[in-house]
């Protein structure tokens, strides 16, 4: 069948890849990691009904997830609507042989759905639906329990992939799909409407028979219309040039930064090359999800753990910085022979991405000071981060940036994708995000918390003041790495 000759053709190519080979490392990390979350899944199918008995005892294990179900269907959708890549198929290859449109179109919506990432959650489902579904719907209610979730599994992956055709190239769109759930939790906060009850009696009906959990299949199928209909309106290359020239450009929003000289043209430059790409926009939103933490790990559970709880301040306000900084300069690596040649001093070069890195920390603090509401602990915790993050990891960014000599593809998507990465991507978290958690947690088993937070507020503190100098250094190490950068952007993976 052409589909089985599709699918082996991206198999091939998949493992024939230069790329595929040479990042073994990162691939060995990536192993142990997608080991270690499985088994946390595992764990947490298996204890979830112990832990909903003691958070909320009035209801059974399967009411609770039964409310938090729609929303675990929009958190989902709304992560896969950043984060998720859409699927594409070389077409010049094809376009010689007798392979229908309708083949291809099927091909490039069907694929996602077999790939073995999409259904890690299973990993949870499964144990879940033995310790907490079957004791009140049964063996029966359990299957269809995994049922439901491979429908929902389907059903969020294509109508992600239609959201995103339809308006992943518009701000707007991203905005209006964040507006849309946050004001239902709004309303959930409020009292004003309880999404959590009317969950509870829906799933409630469609477990209680299995022709009903059956009947959830439309979902996907409706999901799946919906794109074929997208498809049939814009598959002509027509269509798509007429998105091209209604594009808007963002030169006159930022056009005030060229006052700075040649900093505020750098600036500018990266400014429109994170806005006009896909990877730098995926990596944006990504790193926007990232300011929510504070949600997860300021509750009640870690309290009394503050080197957690440092580690989420740290998080919050180094997130969007921390996803931009580590490939500062390699998001230049396509054009980065044509920089070198322009005259550009590396001092200005050096300092125009320091400004930039600088703004990142800024906006992402002042966006998470509604985390302040959470007390004063809170907000030592964010301003001994900020200050922290300022002063001294934006210049461990800026020195180990000049390492990465892997050529980034700007036309990708950033989700699951890790071409460019090597394992000098991971070892830089460990200064700038592990090492902190680990000393104020250490410091906290001797009651020494506050006498560690007056520490990393001077570090940055004196980071500020002296960076100048700090700054000269980061030059020289540029100026050591330039050539060597030059030439791993010219190679393609």
């Amino acid at each position: 069948m052409i589909q089985t000759e599709l699918f082996k053709h991206q198999w091939l190519k998949t493992f024939r890849a230069p790329g595929y080979y040479k990042n073994l490392t990162v691939n060995i990390l990536l192993g142990f990691f997608a080991l270690y979350m499985s088994t946390i899944l595992i764990v947490l199918g298996f204890n979830f009904p112990k832990i909903i008995q003691e958070t909320t005892p009035q209801y059974s294990a399967a009411e609770a997830f039964n409310g938090m179900l729609i929303y675990v269907v929009l958190g989902a959708l709304m992560i896969r609507y950043f984060m998720q890549t859409l699927n594409s198929l070389n077409l010049q290859p094809y376009q010689v042989l007798p392979v229908k449109r309708n083949t291809l179109v099927n091909y490039v919506l069907l694929k996602p759905l077999l790939n073995p990432v999409n259904y890690v959650t299973l990993l949870f489902a499964v144990p879940f639906s033995i310790t907490g579904i079957s004791k009140t719907y049964g063996i029966a209610g359990a299957l269809g329990f995994l049922i439901l979730a491979v429908f929902l599994i389907w059903f969020n992956t294509l109508f992600a992939s239609y959201l995103k055709r339809k308006f992943g190239s518009s701000t707007w769109g991203s905005i209006g799909v964040l507006a849309f759930i946050g004001i239902i939790v709004l309303l959930e906060y409020l009292k004003v409407f309880s999404l959590f009850d009317v969950s509870r009696r829906i799933f409630d009906f469609i477990l209680s028979s299995p022709l009903i959990t059956l009947s959830v299949f439309i979902l996907p199928v409706a999901a799946y219309l919906l794109n074929k209909l997208f498809f049939a309106n814009n598959y002509y290359a027509e269509n798509f040039n007429e998105k091209v020239t209604k594009k808007r450009t963002y030169d006159k929003s930022f056009s005030f930064m060229e006052r700075f000289g040649k900093q505020g043209e750098l600036m500018l430059l990266n400014i429109k090359l994170i806005l006009r790409n896909k990877r730098t926009k995926s990596t944006l939103y990504v790193s926007l999800l990232f300011l929510l933490y504070g949600l997860m790990f300021y509750s009640d559970l870690y309290q009394d753990k503050p080197g957690f709880l440092f580690f989420s301040a740290m998080i919050i306000t180094v997130a969007l910085m921390l996803m931009f900084g580590q490939w500062i300069i390699s998001w230049n690596g396509p054009h980065f022979d044509a920089l070198m040649t322009k005259g550009i001093d590396a001092r200005d070069y050096v300092k125009a991405n320091y400004n930039l890195m600088m703004l990142f920390n800024i906006v992402s603090f002042i966006v998470t000071t509604p985390y302040f509401l959470y007390g004063k602990e809170i907000i030592t915790l964010q301003i001994v981060a900020f200050l922290y993050n300022m002063g001294v990891n934006t210049f461990l960014l800026l020195f180990f940036a000049t390492f990465n000599t892997k050529r980034l593809e700007l036309n990708q998507g950033s989700a699951m994708n890790y071409q460019g990465t090597t394992y000098k991507n991971f070892l830089i978290v460990i200064p700038i995000m592990i090492g902190p958690m680990v000393v104020m947690g250490i410091a906290s088993l001797f009651s020494a918390t506050q006498v560690i937070l007056w520490i990393f507020a001077a570090l940055g503190i004196l980071g500020i003041l002296f960076s100048r100098q700090l700054i000269s250094l980061c030059v020289a190490q540029f100026l050591r790495r330039k050539y060597a950068m030059c030439e791993g952007f010219r190679k393609k993976e």
